[in-house]
């Protein structure tokens, strides 16, 4: 399964999360990328990223039959102030409100404090049960209101490195480029090129 034909279906991704499949198909040139039918997930109960995205991988092997890859995806965001936290928690904590709860748990937290980091970790696992992995980080930091109507989860308050604007604000062609999710994806890409 290493040619690819644009157009046809080469992964399935086991999330729920539509954001983040139609992110993974613009960010997987050539490939076309469709979500995991399943009733129930199991819970994220790994210790790191590589661990549910993983998970995640390989219950969606366990389902698809087809000759296809099928995707995991573990990320989130890690806040100075918040020991590095919430981490593998990020969308829990955040619950319906995110951002909100971000920047109440940050109120009169300056400078070094507001640094901070997205992580993806994204695994392929092949038909014949092969595994590979991608990671990829943005370091920036955590601005004091939400700006910005591109992006979701925590994008709208977070800055990334060298840029004034938020993840939000740069868009979605910034992030094809640029974002946590866009480097995990070329890391993968690259393994799979390699095997």
């Amino acid at each position: 399964m290493s040619a690819l034909v644009p157009g046809d279906l080469n992964a399935v991704f086991a999330s729920r999360n539509p954001n983040k499949t139609r992110e993974l198909e613009e960010l997987l040139p050539g490939w076309r990328v469709e979500p995991l039918t399943a009733g129930t997930f199991p819970p994220e109960t790994g210790t790191s990223y590589y661990e549910n995205a993983l998970a995640k991988a390989r219950f969606g092997r366990s389902i698809e039959k087809r000759p296809l890859w099928v995707l995991g995806e573990d990320s989130g965001i890690e806040v100075a102030a918040l020991d590095w936290g919430p981490g593998i928690f990020s969308a829990r904590f955040g619950g319906d409100d995110p951002v909100g709860r971000l920047l109440a748990a940050l109120s009169g937290i300056e400078g070094e404090g507001r640094r901070a980091r997205y992580i993806c970790e994204l695994v392929a696992v092949s038909a014949q049960g092969d595994g590979l992995c991608g990671t990829g980080t943005l370091y920036g930091r955590i601005g004091h209101e939400p700006r910005g109507s591109e992006g979701f989860g925590y994008d709208p308050i977070f800055i990334p490195e060298d840029e004034d604007g938020t993840v939000a604000e740069l868009g979605h062609a910034w992030k094809r480029q640029n974002s946590h999710r866009a480097r995990a994806a070329r890391a993968l890409l690259e393994a799979i090129e390699a095997r």
